[in-house]
Parts: C-alpha cells; structure tokens; sequence
C-alpha cells in the first residue's frame, strides 16, 4: 500500500497541539494544506467531516468527505476516504517525547486501482503538503506568527 508520512517536533505540551489539530474551525488561520468546509459538524468518531485540501498553493482545492474512524483524544485521529477505485487514510498521531514536547505525525496511506494511475502525479505535491502542515502547525502551536 503507498504511504506518505512526515513528522515533526514541536516545543508545547500534547494537549496544546492536540487542541490546534481537532479545532478545525480555526485551521484557516493556520493550516495552508487542509481546510474546514463546514465549521458546524464537529470531529467526532463515526461522523463524516467535510473538508478541502491543497496540495501546493497553486492548486485549487479538492473537496472530499472523510468519516472520523479514530479520535482517541491527546494521542491519534484518523480518517478515512472512498471514491470508486480510490481510497485514503489520513492518521495524525501525537507522542510526548519530553516535557512540553510532541512529536507529530501524519500519515497518509492509499489503495486502489485508480491509486496506479494518478499516485505517481500527486505523491510530490501531496507529501509537501504533509510536511507544510508539519510545519504550519509546529508555528502555530509555539506561537511564531
């Protein structure tokens, strides 16, 4: 199965990052890669979520409508896609590595025939934005804006 990951460190405690990464309301001051398409459904376990990302930040977004299949508060999220031929996990994972410390990470694994055909365009632009999100987050999180 082709995978995606990226992880990062970032100085504040795992209930602070944790807070950043499930309070989707608020990603669009700071999170390029991945948007909230509709504020008033919450992220919880069960429940689909409808959001957009950006892969680069030429590109116009692409909608999609995961279903939450673990929130395990302080610890990991993840969510899952399907289309016809086409499917995605996205996880996010926080491990405390020290006081005041986290280490985040993403993953996102893909299956599918129709993953052969157009992987290979988007693995690039796709595990950037993984890694700006990486990124975006850690400055979010220790304040640097």
């Amino acid at each position: 199965m082709p995978s995606l990951y990226t992880e990062i460190a970032i100085n504040a405690p795992r209930s602070v990052v944790w807070q950043a990464l499930v309070g989707k309301e608020d990603w669009l001051k700071w999170n390029t890669f991945l948007y909230d398409r509709d504020p008033t459904k919450p992220i919880m376990q069960g429940r689909t979520v409808l959001l957009s990302l950006r892969r680069s930040r030429e590109e116009a977004e692409t909608e999609f409508e995961p279903r939450i299949t673990l929130l395990q508060p302080q610890v990991c999220l993840r969510w899952n896609y399907a289309a016809l031929g086409f499917q995605s996990e996205h996880v996010f994972e926080l491990q405390e590595i020290g006081i005041n410390r986290t280490q985040y990470l993403h993953q996102e694994h893909f299956s599918g025939w129709v993953t052969q055909l157009f992987l290979p365009f988007l693995r690039q632009d796709e595990q950037q934005g993984l890694r700006r999100m990486a990124r975006e987050l850690k400055q979010h999180v220790e304040g640097y804006r």
